[in-house]
């Protein structure tokens, strides 16, 4: 029988492990799946919460916040497990939820990661921004969603039911093959946190492996349980590890000029922060940028490959959704 992990990385969320752990418990009690809390050395009381009331969970602690690359990296080290269910704190599950992931990854050993279809806690009605109903990137390395293209998400109509390869599976809850994550490195520590999913998923479409989402399967996400969307750290993150991303994954023959035009778009973005007297939004994406270039030799630069990467949207999503203007939906982009 194949053994699964659920493992959940903790930093500072016992008030989201009091509200969804036990849910979680509830809707995942069958045979060869075990529970695990990575705490990234919480300081909120995380850990004598968890050892007074989920005894049953197994507990790794790590002595500082590793981020969500290096506390997933550490932490899962140390679990043996056919797969693993990486799931943050602040998702609530649904009944059934986990059997369409594995019967998906069983049946077919071509797939290295898949997801479920997540919905907004807050919004139950419509898709959330951290994943929706699967990952896509554009030709600039702009990801966007089925259900979520840039800020405009859309109501959850059953419009995305159907299960499918997407280019990338949010870290929020994604399913991966645990020997192919190891062989692979895990994720790259040098992201810390943000996109760290897509390389991750973009090095296994590599390697031949397809990533998919499964709507059978359906959680709600809180998102921003850790860094709000409007804070300039987050921005940061989102702007270095976006560079990285291009720089690690693209093609030699198309790296200097994808890399070029994505800082030019990069630049437009910090002078429109920058005149509406966002100053320390302005300010993260300058540091993005020189944070990129100071780090960018550190990187492990994929080897070429002459495997097809799907879910990539050949144009500018951008363009699209503000010159178009009524490419405001996934179905627009392809209509």
């Amino acid at each position: 029988m194949a053994t699964i992990a659920v493992a959940i990385l903790n930093w500072n969320g016992k008030h989201f492990l009091e509200r969804f752990l036990p849910q979680m418990l509830a809707h995942t009690s069958w045979p060869g799946v075990s529970f695990v809390v990575i705490d990234n050395g919480s300081t909120d009381g995380s850990v004598n919460f968890l050892r007074a009331h989920f005894p049953s969970v197994t507990l790794i602690c790590l002595d500082e916040n590793c981020g969500f690359t290096g506390g997933y990296n550490r932490g899962l080290q140390q679990i043996k497990a056919d797969y693993y269910v990486l799931l943050n704190s602040d998702v609530e599950v649904t009944e059934n939820w986990l059997q369409p992931l594995f019967t998906l990854m069983e049946h077919d050993a071509s797939i290295g990661a898949c997801m479920p279809k997540v919905c907004a806690c807050a919004s139950p009605g419509f898709f959330e921004y951290a994943g929706a109903a699967g990952g896509f990137i554009d030709k600039y390395g702009y990801p966007f969603c089925r259900g979520r293209i840039l800020n405009h998400i859309e109501p959850d109509a059953g419009q995305y039911n159907e299960k499918r390869a997407v280019f990338w599976a949010t870290g929020a809850c994604m399913m991966v093959r645990a020997a192919l994550y190891h062989r692979l490195g895990g994720f790259d520590a040098l992201f810390f946190a943000h996109m760290e999913e897509i390389d991750l998923c973009w090095r296994m479409q590599a390697e031949g492996y397809k990533i998919m989402c499964e709507p059978q399967s359906v959680v709600f996400h809180v998102g921003g349980g850790t860094l709000p969307n409007n804070n300039p750290q987050k921005i940061y993150l989102n702007h270095r590890n976006n560079l990285y991303l291009l720089y690690k994954n693209l093609p030699a023959e198309k790296r200097k000029t994808i890399l070029l035009a994505r800082m030019a778009l990069d630049g437009l973005s910090a002078m429109v922060y920058l005149c509406k007297g966002k100053c320390s939004f302005f300010a993260a994406v300058f540091r993005a940028h020189i944070h990129f270039w100071k780090n960018r030799r550190k990187l492990s630069v994929s080897p070429e490959t002459a495997v097809k990467i799907g879910g990539v949207y050949e144009k500018s999503i951008v363009w699209e959704f503000f010159i178009h203007r009524g490419k405001l939906r996934f179905s627009d982009l392809f209509s």
